[in-house]
């Protein structure tokens, strides 16, 4: 099935991020799909600002994106042993738009870090934090790039084979369930 939509969120704003890099390789590993990245430049969230003037327009694009996607990968870096604040801020937003677009979505979960761990604990809190949206999340195999800085080639490679196979095997992992998914509703129509 080659006309899936593939999200990508990246936990990172930094255009040359690690985490983009492995959300390009995780998104060329998944295969034939139209790609759409999600964008988490949103204000803080505020419940007075929600008030006066209404959730903002990119959290209901982003809330958009995620329901219209087959399948969702979040790259997320971790810092102070956590996910980063710009995307904890995207996930609240999106909670407060009508009609759970994350229910049932297939999400796989990647992320790399400075750090030896790879962002253990930052995936850890994720899982945590997507629970009351009830996506999906593949439970492995786990994708955890460690010293991030010498685990891409000039253009963006991962040049790692453990972890590149990791994401192979896990690209194909959430590309089955989109493909499940997708089935199982055009059944339902």
């Amino acid at each position: 099935m080659s006309d899936l939509t593939l999200l990508g969120i990246c936990g990172s704003l930094r255009a040359a991020s690690s985490n983009r890099k492995l959300m390009q390789e995780a998104a060329a590993a998944f295969g034939p799909a139209r790609f759409v990245e999600g964008d988490l430049r949103l204000p803080l969230y505020d419940g007075d600002l929600e008030s006066d003037e209404g959730i903002p327009e990119g959290a209901t694009k982003l809330a958009g994106q995620i329901k219209d996607a087959d399948a969702v990968i979040i790259a997320c870096p971790e810092y102070n042993k956590a996910p980063p604040g710009v995307l904890k801020n995207a996930l609240d937003w999106v909670s407060r738009v009508k009609g759970g677009p994350w229910a049932d979505k297939p999400v796989a979960l990647i992320s790399a870090t400075a750090g030896r761990a790879g962002g253990e604990r930052t995936q850890f809190a994720l899982r945590l934090m997507m629970v009351p949206f009830r996506p999906r999340i593949l439970q492995g195999p786990e994708v955890l790039v460690g010293t991030a800085g010498d685990q891409f080639d000039d253009s963006g490679k991962l040049i790692n084979e453990i972890n590149a196979k990791a994401l192979k095997d896990l690209m194909t992992a959430l590309r089955a369930e989109a493909e499940r998914a997708r089935a199982v509703a055009d059944k339902a129509a």
